[in-house]
């Protein structure tokens, strides 16, 4: 169970609650914070203040004021002009994390929503009903509006929901579930879509990704440097402390922890003198991606316990602030970001697969086979892995440096974050089918190099070339090879060849 209050969710928690199904609680301070933001909403309309969201419109319409009557039906009415999504629609994992993000930030108490809002959106997480949010249609400014309010339909008994493995009606989705729908009151609406956290979501759940990718890297960069006996002497720390970035230091180490032990490495000179610069600077590259993956680490941390409401209220100073919270500027520049940061872990992937294939730098049979000419062996499979750097280059253009302007100018800088996290999430993607073709390429080299038996592996290597091997053979004749690419891909996504090179030599930074 993750208890939600506010202010110490985790990335690990929010992998608990979207990946694993954890279900979720609000801690019992929260609760109270609630009460007493909401207490204060209801003092402002019946006094009847002018206070935006609450009795007002929205966006251009802030100016036009709504009747404490008429407070209701505007919420309502806000969620259902705003559902104006388009596109595929979110996993459900991601939709769980959307939800969580959401009811953690409105669990600060500065959102003014009922507690029985609150724990309506919570009770959606925990019966397993997940709503049908396309993915396209957020500005990132305003918050997420347009795939929040799709969150918010079914909780109001409409839209449609993922329950039980079929996509049916939101009411009757709460039906099954003994749930009933809510009816929202004033600025409630307002404060379940006015956030980041669906952009937040998707670049969290990616970030998650990339930081196993990064460890991946290293693992599989050792594969391909046995299979071209690398000269281990780029990865000592005398050298790498007279740069002292942490990424480069720390990737140096792991070069050296996963090879400890191989019987394959060079030192300088032994065979030649210096690498290409693919083996020779894995510590400067994977280094750098690294170093950026704390940066955006760390705002993905500030992001999932902070308040993005409009307006915000701070009751015990008598103020509802229409400040801009909202905007995603924050998160969109770091999720540009992230996917320039995994992106460059495929594009020198994509160069060892070179390495590997190419017999002029090898000195390997030509694209791992050893009967050329009747088969092509791994020729292809660089021709897949250039495509996916390829696309991810496309994908890495910043989306951040974009604007349109919305409702009627009066939003007239927007930060396109959302797009810049999906962008990072299919970055990552790509770079876990690159990484996929490169360790599977890896272990065919190192056979057609010698014998495991006669040169052993490096502890970390010799790990990450069994859990290979325990889902695809050796390729002595053609044969359908994406088969085998999807069964490493499988390894890759879940973790599973980190977790035994960890389990070899210990953990990697």
């Amino acid at each position: 169970m993750i208890c939600i209050d506010g202010n110490s969710l985790t990335l690990e928690d929010v992998i608990q609650v979207a990946r694993f199904g954890q279900e979720v609680t609000i801690a019992e301070e929260a609760k109270e914070r609630v009460r007493k933001s909401r207490e204060y909403i209801d003092r402002l309309v019946a006094e009847e203040r002018v206070v935006y969201g609450i009795t007002t419109g929205f966006g251009k319409f802030s100016d036009v004021h709504i009747s404490g009557e008429e407070t209701e039906l505007l919420q309502k009415n806000l969620i259902m002009s705003h559902s104006c999504g388009t596109g595929p629609l979110f996993p459900e994992e991601t939709v769980r994390a959307i939800m969580l993000l959401r009811a953690n930030a409105l669990s600060k108490g500065f959102s003014g929503v009922r507690l029985e809002t609150l724990q309506g959106l919570v009770d959606l997480i925990n019966h397993r009903i997940h709503p049908a949010i396309p993915e396209k249609g957020s500005l990132g400014a305003s918050g997420d509006l347009a795939p929040l309010a799709h969150m918010v339909l079914p909780l109001l008994g409409m839209g449609e929901a993922w329950y039980e493995g079929e996509l049916i009606d939101g009411g009757l989705a709460l039906q099954k579930a003994g749930l009933k729908p809510v009816v929202l009151t004033s600025k409630e609406g307002l404060a379940l879509i006015n956030g980041t956290q669906v952009l937040t979501a998707v670049g969290a759940l990616a970030a998650y990704e990339a930081k196993m990718l990064m460890k991946l890297g290293d693992i599989a960069a050792a594969m391909t440097g046995e299979a071209l006996t690398c000269i281990t002497d780029a990865y000592i720390p005398e050298l790498h402390v007279l740069r002292p970035h942490a990424g480069q230091i720390n990737t140096a180490a792991n070069m050296l922890k996963v090879l400890a032990g191989s019987q394959r490495t060079t030192k300088q000179g032994q065979v030649r003198v210096q690498d290409a610069y693919s083996l020779r600077c894995v510590p400067q590259i994977h280094g750098a991606s690294k170093d950026a993956m704390e940066f955006i680490l760390e705002k993905i941390a500030i992001e999932i316990n902070s308040v993005t409401d409009n307006p915000i209220i701070l009751a015990d100073l008598d103020l509802a602030i229409s400040g801009g919270n909202f905007h995603g500027q924050p998160m969109a520049l770091p999720f540009d970001f992230l996917g320039i940061a995994a992106a460059e872990m495929a594009n020198v992937s994509e160069r060892r697969i070179e390495r590997l294939v190419n017999p002029q730098l090898s000195g390997l049979p030509a694209f791992l086979t050893e009967n050329g000419g009747l088969n092509s062996g791994f020729m292809i499979a660089q021709y897949a892995a250039a495509a996916l750097v390829s696309e991810n280059k496309v994908l890495a253009h910043p989306a951040s440096v974009d604007s349109i302007p919305s409702s009627a100018n009066q939003e007239d800088h927007v930060s396109m974050g959302t797009i810049a996290a999906r962008k990072a999430r299919d970055i990552c993607d790509n770079v876990c089918r690159v990484m996929a073709i490169e360790l599977t390429a890896a272990a065919q080299a190192i056979e057609l190099e010698s014998s495991v038996a006669d040169r052993p592996l490096g502890h970390g290597t010799a790990a990450a070339y069994a859990c290979v091997r325990k889902v695809v053979t050796h390729v002595d004749k053609d044969r359908v090879l994406y088969k085998d690419f999807d069964a490493v891909l499988e390894l890759v996504k879940s973790g599973a060849i980190v977790d035994a090179v960890e389990k070899a030599v210990g953990p990697l930074a």
